[in-house]
């Protein structure tokens, strides 16, 4: 049984049926009475939890920073370098220009 009359097949008459479809089943849906509160204790969890990851990151790039500076600074020779062994003695021995 096709019906191809103007009317049936317009797009003012698909508009309609689909709206009637959509209400049909928007109709039947019921929200639950707490869904607001269940979503929002969802939603705070997941932002408590993002916050937490974030401080326990920083605080491991904060203490990986600071033990690999220590780490570096406990490298460096204990003896003087080169550039000052004996830079002393030589200065004390040399006259200094315009002193008296």
């Amino acid at each position: 049984m096709n019906d191809t009359s103007p009317d049936r097949t317009g797009p003012e008459q698909t508009e309609k049926e689909l709206r009637a479809a959509l209400e049909a089943l928007a109709g039947g849906v019921r929200a639950a009475p707490d869904a607001y509160r269940t979503a929002r204790g969802e939603w705070r969890r997941r932002e408590r939890r993002r916050r937490l990851v974030l401080a326990v990151l920083v605080a491991v790039v904060f203490t990986l920073a600071t033990l690999i500076g220590l780490w570096v600074l406990n490298q460096a020779p204990t003896h003087p370098g080169v550039i000052f062994s004996g830079a002393r003695d030589a200065t004390a021995a040399a006259p200094v220009p315009g002193a008296p």
